[in-house]
């Protein structure tokens, strides 16, 4: 795990079930979203507005990530990656079905 730098998600509430499944992943800054239907369905957005608003949210947590605490194993503390992750794909999906 120290030299995971990115992972590629679907877009699917409750793919990551565990706290601890980042523990001391002090390297993972990024998360892709799996290309397919989500960025055909943000493409089809009727406003602007909407498409930079999701787009936005989608870069998100690329920013968040380099800051959230991961963690240390040998303390057993979970840290905040898959939380944030968690939180972040849940803010997705709620704003997709917003629009």
């Amino acid at each position: 795990c120290p030299s995971l730098e990115r992972i590629t998600v679907p877009l699917k509430d409750g793919l990551i079930n565990g706290d601890g499944v980042f523990v001391g992943c002090a390297n993972l800054n990024y998360v892709d979203l799996v290309r397919g239907e989500i960025h055909e369905t943000i493409a089809a957005l009727q406003l602007d507005d909407w498409r930079n608003d999701m787009n936005e949210e989608i870069e998100s947590i690329n920013q968040i990530l380099p800051n959230t605490y991961v963690g240390e194993k040998e303390y057993n503390e979970a840290g905040e990656n898959a939380w944030v992750i968690r939180r972040w794909i849940r803010s997705l999906l709620r704003k997709i079905i917003h629009y």
